[in-house]
């Protein structure tokens, strides 16, 4: 299961951090082709720092009580019964 983006986020901020996104993942990209292995760990790295921004990654951002199944497999889920 994935999580989506915090919705409280201004559009704005919201914007700058999925450019920043989408310049890391092709950061690592680039690295990946170069072989330059320091510069994919510093990539992903701001791929991460990105994703927790934009509350995809870390502390959950909603306030409705509902437990987090983040990375959690559906069959581990109360959703098990919804998958086609």
């Amino acid at each position: 299961m994935w999580r989506t983006s915090n919705p409280a986020l201004k559009p704005d901020e919201r914007q700058k951090l999925v450019e920043a996104l989408m310049d890391a993942r092709r950061a690592i990209a680039a690295a990946r082709r170069a072989g330059d292995i320091p510069a994919e760990k510093e990539a992903r790295s701001r791929v991460h720092e990105a994703k927790v921004a934009l509350g995809e990654r870390g502390p959950v951002w909603w306030q409705d009580g509902a437990p987090d199944y983040t990375r959690c497999r559906i069959e581990n889920t109360p959703y098990a019964g919804d998958q086609q």
